[in-house]
């Protein structure tokens, strides 16, 4: 019973945190509560939770991976190019079937995963709204450069320094689609030159 009130007891002070300290996007409220379960987990030896530093990767490969989706269909709605369409239905495939595994992993470990994009990736994907034809393919295709460039970072270091065996299998296991991806879209940067 005393676990059970300690457990409760961290939720509300998360949750009495998050609501005083301002309006924040749902990748912020997400890293909140995965460090106040991993800081509840340090007073209670008899609590599992995983690192904060993996629920943060968790959160962050989450949110890139809907963004991913997210502008995966901006593109097939304003996309010219067709190689890009192809590459933009690619990610909605692809980052929607990590996204779903990383959802389940995430529900087994205890983590609590964003549920919408976060500001960033937001205002890329408002950005990118506001752009058409020939100017919005170029956009998106250094978009994903820069942004599988600093996936496939992010992974390569998550496979190497992540506690969670789980988690770091869920890296190693991504990694290979993500190079993937750059190079498939690096060679369609090449080809629109």
């Amino acid at each position: 019973m005393k676990k059970v009130n300690l457990i409760i007891s961290a939720f509300a002070v998360a949750g009495l945190l998050l609501a005083c300290s301002g309006p924040k996007d749902s990748k912020q409220s997400a890293d909140s509560v995965n460090t106040a379960k991993a800081d509840t987990a340090k007073k209670d030896s008899s609590m599992a939770a995983v690192d904060k530093d993996d629920a943060k990767f968790a959160v962050a490969a989450a949110n890139g991976g809907m963004a991913e989706v997210e502008l995966g269909k901006l593109v097939q709605e304003k996309a010219v190019n067709t190689k890009v369409k192809d590459f933009g239905t690619m990610m909605i495939t692809d980052h929607t079937k990590a996204g779903d595994e990383l959802k389940a992993l995430a529900r087994s470990k205890g983590i609590t995963l964003p549920v919408a994009l976060d500001n960033k990736e937001q205002k890329i994907k408002d950005d990118l709204s506001a752009k058409s034809g020939a100017d919005f393919d170029k956009a998106y295709v250094n978009d994903m450069i820069d942004d599988h460039k600093n996936d496939i970072k992010e992974f390569e270091d998550a496979s190497k320094n992540l506690k969670d065996a789980d988690l770091k299998a869920f890296a190693i296991k991504t990694l290979p689609t993500l190079k993937m991806h750059l190079n498939a879209i690096q060679k369609i940067h090449d080809s629109m030159k």
